[in-house]
């Protein structure tokens, strides 16, 4: 297919789209796509689901001398083929959707690969331009882009950016704009499949004549019926007659190996491109990425590396969110407490103990977690900014084939130590079902933010100044577990099989801290939103039933409630709260100190701490905190769980194993803890 040269100017006998017009930010991963959309819309964003998927959808607003515009960011897809989610959202929003103008961004510094994906986007009915992001990062490699010889290669407009450093942003929504307006003619050079194949497509061409439903290219459906498309193959063979679909088939079955002839068109194609607007640097050159690789790669080094950056994340957590967790206890938490008792001094008790014991004493003091979880949040979204995620999972390849994984079953895992949830969500990375399957059933093992925040919060009451040493243990511990579980359920029920590992490492480069930003400040909201509504909810709860029906704690629901489970709890060295307090981590993790704070009749983070270590002895303490890590996962964990596998024998399954393993290990840990005279 050829291009050829047309006016952009919107189509008149088409219904003009009602609202803002629409931009669609497409591109492969690493390619700092969320840079360029968090640099717009900054604020005034959105972040949901696509109609029926789990996929995250971001949309937002920008203005641009006193023009407002909708942005919308696709899924990151390194192509349109239907292989996963992410890639049949992209192209069926560009589709169906008509966006107004689709903005590719590509990397200067990797080309080659990025362009690709414009290589598919190039041959579909919309208005198209590239950015051509991180330009610094290539001059820090040695190489040369020409964005004026790209231009004319690809014959659509290309701007030169630099996401993280805001460069050439006014720029390139100039030419957006022309584009919107008009004023840019298009000269599309499309990739061509190979000469061997023409004919078949001609031939499929012809007989999808008239037939192809709306809104798809018949020369767009053609090629993706010949590169065996799934999604457009099940489309097709319902819309055509019978004895249409029958020759049609006869084709594609004459020409199965079409899918190569076309993936190497579009190679072909890029190779072009990429020879008309690169200079390499010369041979024997050692880029930045190849140097800092020799350590943060090394199958040893690396492994020290990646401890070294989790010591540095766990060292802050008590140097600088410890400090502002107290200041946060005793004048903000604290103050309010004061506040309400002094208000609600002539109001019915129910009414006071509801609000300082129950809301204030329970929701306060998850409230002080947050340092402690910005702290998490901004390390994670920095090394994931940085380019470093892909290192930590190449160097955990070896520790992955341990359990028949491999190093791409880590990037989900790592994931975890933020939150669960998306761990499991992004096991869709994984290509192999049992391979992803066993990576999700593992999962929960992996210490969130609100795990950690629990430890963060009762290891330097009971530890004092060895708290650091304690939590980096109770982390090795629980995925010491991960991998021991993660071993003996591949021999047991995926029979030792293993899957081969290929992967791509992105450039590193400077983090944008603006994107590091918004990322901590949305998970922030999130998190107090939380504290907010279930958490608020679940103290509410906690208080009433520790009040009824006489008042007495020890005679109330929960006392009974507790009493019920607290054989179980003994063996673990808990009494009935600390099983409570457990119990309640199924809807949150974090209602645990919620839980004991209104146990405690509301009392402060200070205070709590200091009854609960004339509470419950050491060795309590450790197997309290060693249950925890291996709890039951939280329900919205359990429920992704549920989503993702599509099983309730396996989600249950799940629940079970936590559920005795948590156990079995509180018994160990508690009795090897009395041994020792702890």
């Amino acid at each position: 297919m050829s291009g050829e040269c047309h006016d952009v100017a919107p189509d008149t006998t088409t219904v003009k789209r009602v609202g803002l017009p629409m931009i669609a930010l497409a591109g492969q991963p690493n390619m700092g796509k969320s840079t360029l959309f968090n640099l717009l819309t900054g604020l005034n964003q959105h972040v949901g689901n696509w109609p029926g998927k789990t996929v995250e959808r971001r949309e937002g607003n920008f203005s641009m001398d006193g023009s407002e515009y909708n942005l919308v960011d696709l899924p990151g897809t390194y192509s349109l083929t239907a292989n996963s989610p992410e890639e049949v959202i992209a192209r069926e929003f560009i589709l169906r959707e008509s966006p107004d103008v689709v903005v590719a961004v590509v990397s200067a510094a990797n080309l080659e690969r990025s362009l690709y994906l414009v290589s598919e986007l190039i041959c579909l009915p919309v208005r198209l331009v590239v950015a051509l992001n991180m330009m610094d990062v290539a001059a820090g490699e040695g190489l040369i882009v020409e964005p004026e010889v790209l231009e004319a290669a690809l014959g659509v407009p290309v701007v030169p950016i630099t996401a993280t450093k805001a460069k050439g942003i006014r720029e390139l929504l100039y030419i957006v704009r022309k584009t919107l307006d008009g004023k840019i003619q298009h000269c599309p050079r499309l990739p061509e499949i190979r000469a061997d194949h023409r004919d078949a497509l001609d031939q499929v061409l012809s007989l999808l004549a008239g037939r192809v439903p709306a809104p798809y290219p018949p020369e767009w459906i053609a090629l993706k019926l010949l590169e065996g498309d799934i999604e457009v193959t099940r489309t097709m063979q319902t819309a055509l007659p019978v004895e249409t679909w029958t020759a049609v088939h006869a084709i594609l079955v004459q020409h199965d190996d079409a899918m190569l002839a076309v993936a190497s068109g579009r190679y072909e194609w890029v190779g072009r491109m990429v020879r008309a607007a690169v200079v390499r640097p010369r041979l024997g050159q050692i880029s930045l990425t190849e140097r800092l690789d020799r350590v943060a790669a090394h199958p040893v080094w690396g492994l020290f590396v990646l401890a070294g950056i989790l010591g540095l994340v766990f060292w802050l957590t008590f140097t600088v969110g410890a400090p502002l967790q107290e200041w946060l206890d005793v004048v903000v938490v604290g103050g309010i407490s004061d506040l309400a008792s002094t208000v609600l001094a002539g109001a019915p008790w129910w009414v006071s103990g509801l609000i300082v014991d129950g809301i204030i004493g329970g929701v306060g003091s998850v409230l002080t977690f947050l340092p402690i979880l910005v702290i998490f949040f901004a390390a994670f979204g920095l090394l994931e900014d940085v380019g470093y995620m892909a290192r930590a999972a190449y160097v955990m390849d070896n520790l992955m084939h341990l359990m028949g994984l491999h190093g791409k079953s880590f990037l989900p895992l790592f994931l975890g130590f933020g939150c669960n949830v998306p761990s499991i969500m992004g096991t869709r990375v994984i290509d192999s079902w049992p391979a992803r399957l066993l990576t999700i059933l593992i999962a929960p093992l992996v210490p969130c933010t609100a795990r950690m925040a629990v430890v963060a919060f009762l290891a330097p009451a009971f530890f004092g100044k060895n708290a650091l040493w304690v939590t980096w243990g109770l982390v090795i511990f629980s995925l010491a577990t991960l991998v021991g579980l993660g071993t003996v359920l591949n021999r047991v029920l995926f029979k030792g099989e293993r899957s081969a590992f290929i992967m791509e490492m992105p450039l590193y480069h400077i983090p944008n801290w603006r994107t590091v930003g918004l990322l901590v400040w949305g998970r922030a909201i999130s998190f107090v939103k939380k504290a907010g509504t279930v958490i608020l909810a679940i103290s509410a709860v906690i208080w009433a039933l520790s009040v009824l029906p006489g008042g007495d704690i020890e005679t109330s629901y929960l006392a009974q409630f507790g009493k019920f489970f607290e054989p179980v709890g003994r063996l673990m060295g808990f009494d009935w709260r600390l099983t409570v307090a457990l119990l309640t981590t199924f809807p949150a993790k974090e209602n645990a100190i919620a839980t004991l704070g209104v146990l405690y009749g509301g009392a402060s983070e200070s205070g709590l701490a200091v009854a609960l270590t004339q509470s419950f002895s050491t060795a309590t303490a450790i197997s309290f905190l060693a249950v925890t890590m291996l709890f039951v996962p939280c329900l919205a964990t359990v429920a992704v769980i549920k989503q993702e596998t599509n099983s309730w024998r396996w989600t249950l399954t799940n629940v079970a194993m936590f559920l005795v393993i948590s156990i079995l290990a509180g018994i160990l840990i508690y009795n090897a803890a009395l041994w020792m005279g702890l």
